[in-house]
């Protein structure tokens, strides 16, 4: 038992302090420009909620790449891995063909559906676009991170992410004051590419030695129907979350800037309880994946519990936290007390709702390392579309609670989701778990 739980932290703390360096450049990023104001700060809500649909789309890439690497790490199979991770890599270029097109053409246009707000199309298009491109150097990083988790190595995805970020802060700050919310959107694209940039280096020349990552690898029909498959089934699993999170920030706009930028506030606060669950859900996916390469089924299941208990210790610890210190916490963001009165009750209703979103990452993740990616998309888009969003409008329009109303509905998603998953994960018959191999794209969509 010790043992196990010296491993999680292992993998766990530095994950937690590669998310806690994004969560606390995104503060950093939304405490400066909220010095420009309220539709500032809505701006950046909504342009947040927008990148992460976009991101979400083409994230299963790099959900597949960490969960099947795991596998091939344990199995001692990892040129397999590194196949697969040249295969995902050619997948990103044409994501990255669409990511362009679409921030060139389409960034007015999608501000303005999210908002109804002419003013802040005409505030906020600059910032947005220059976000879509940044995020061409994240969906390359996603993976390569991906890749460096399954072999087990936490570490460098948190120096590398720390390293971004810094830069995107000192960006920030610098760029802000001289370009307002578009030099923002520029700081952005600059972190990104310098933490691009160190995964190239780090992938293609520090693991060479080791792995042999530099290798012409050959188009593989089977392995590419693979990759392609489960990078849909993750992407659209995401996806599906994204757009109701998406559909969510739209209600909440229809309800004033005020309430928009205490929204975005809260959401920017709450990343710090989703920090453990997201650190927590990659370790459970990478210790799992790990123990079924190795033929240990049931170790996989033991190893997905021990993290799952101790990832609900962390998010219990962080609730508990901003429960107490709601307010002052929202006076760090804005003077402004319409704001930040309606951010601290939202942060004090949701402090301990958090552990949900845990149980929804763990389990997640564990289910991920098996490659139970089926599941996790169907429950996905049917708790989101046909669960949240009615919900979502039903508590903030037709019962009158507003921006609480939202929020209840919002957690009573999230446990919904955290205990289906949690379901799911015990009732597997972990005995019939086996490696991860390329079968037909059918036989795998049937699962």
């Amino acid at each position: 038992m010790k043992e196990n739980w010296k491993k999680i932290l292992f993998l766990a703390i530095p994950s937690i302090a590669s998310f806690a360096s994004m969560t606390v450049t995104s503060t950093i990023h939304l405490m400066i420009i909220g010095q420009l104001g309220a539709l500032a700060i809505a701006v950046v809500g909504v342009s947040n909620i927008i990148m992460y649909n976009a991101w979400a789309l083409f994230s299963g890439i790099g959900h597949t790449v960490n969960y099947l690497v795991a596998q091939n790490f344990g199995a001692n199979q990892l040129n397999k891995g590194i196949e697969r991770t040249y295969l995902a890599l050619y997948l990103c270029i044409a994501a990255s063909v669409l990511v362009i097109l679409c921030g060139t053409f389409l960034s007015d246009g999608i501000l303005l559906l999210m908002s109804g707000s002419e003013e802040l199309v005409r505030t906020g298009g600059d910032y947005l676009r220059v976000r879509f491109f940044a995020m061409v150097f994240a969906v390359f990083s996603f993976v390569f991170h991906g890749f460096f988790r399954g072999i087990g190595d936490t570490k460098t995805p948190m120096r590398l992410s720390v390293i971004s970020n810094l830069c995107m802060i000192i960006c920030t700050y610098t760029f802000t004051r001289q370009w307002g919310l578009a030099g923002a959107g520029w700081a952005f694209l600059i972190g990104e590419a310098v933490g691009a940039l160190g995964c190239l280096y780090v992938y293609f020349v520090s693991l060479h030695a080791r792995f042999g990552t530099r290798t012409k690898v050959p188009f593989n029909r089977s392995e590419s129907k693979l990759i392609l498959s489960e990078s849909f089934k993750l992407g659209i699993q995401e996806f599906s979350m994204s757009v109701s999170m998406f559909i969510f920030t739209m209600f909440v706009a229809r309800l004033g800037t005020h309430a928009l930028a205490a929204n975005e506030i809260a959401l920017n606060v709450m990343a710090f309880g989703f920090m453990p669950a997201f650190a927590f859900g990659t370790t459970a996916t990478i210790l799992v994946g790990q123990e079924i390469g190795k033929g240990n089924p049931l170790l996989a299941r033991r190893a997905g519990t021990d993290t799952a208990i101790m990832g609900s210790l962390f998010m219990l610890l962080l609730g508990l936290v901003e429960f107490l210190l709601a307010d002052p916490i929202a006076r760090l963001y804005t003077d402004d007390p319409q704001v930040y009165e309606l951010t601290a009750s939202l942060i004090k209703t949701s402090a301990f709702l958090q552990v949900f979103d845990g149980l929804l990452n763990f389990y997640a993740g564990g289910l991920r390392g098996i490659g139970d990616t089926t599941f996790l998309l169907r429950v996905s888009f049917l708790l989101g579309f046909f669960f949240f969003v009615p919900l979502t409008y039903v508590l903030t329009f037709v019962l009158q609670l507003s921006s609480m109303g939202a929020w209840l509905s919002l957690y009573i998603f999230l446990m919904a989701f955290g205990i289906s998953v949690m379901i799911r994960f015990y009732r597997t018959d972990w005995s019939q778990v086996r490696l991860k191999s390329a079968q037909p794209v059918r036989e795998q969509l049937a699962e």
